[in-house]
């Protein structure tokens, strides 16, 4: 199995599991993420022997049924809540690539999870990478996971 899949496999299951919505994957990987419009952007950093970030960038409509479904109660606006819930995912997705990545687990370290929200911004690498960007959809909308590694 690729990484690829596994990223799908893992997506799903966290979004299964623990935030209660059905996700599927929604085409082949995407060449870049592009411009980010109303969306909110999950990371985290992953150091040691494989570099690189992990983010999902969900547009903020999205966001808000995630995190109602995720903590079970009505979210209407983009507040703390919805980043730190955001984040949270970005933690729980970023934990299972670095198993998937790490034959024992202890070769690389994570950050700790942050998150960005804007109306128009840019989310591309300033080095050398190799690109994974996966499309999903939920019946709230579409969000994509990214997954830059150095090379």
């Amino acid at each position: 199995m690729n990484i690829s899949e596994k990223i799908i496999e893992t997506t799903i299951e966290i979004f299964t599991t623990m935030v209660m919505m059905e996700v599927s994957a929604d085409g082949p990987l995407l060449a870049r993420s592009g411009i980010l419009c109303d969306t909110i952007t999950g990371m985290i950093g992953l150091a040691g022997t494989h570099k690189g970030v992990l983010a999902i960038h969900i547009p903020h409509h999205v966001a808000l049924a995630i995190t109602s479904s995720f903590l079970g109660m009505d979210v209407d606006e983009l507040n703390d809540d919805v980043r730190d819930a955001v984040g949270e995912l970005a933690n729980m997705l970023g934990g299972n690539i670095k198993t998937i990545l790490s034959e024992n687990g202890r070769d690389i370290e994570l950050s700790l999870p942050s998150t960005v929200a804007g109306h128009e911004y840019d989310f591309s690498a300033t080095t050398d990478v190799d690109l994974f960007i996966l499309p999903f959809k939920t019946v709230a909308g579409n969000f994509m996971v990214e997954l830059q590694l150095e090379k």
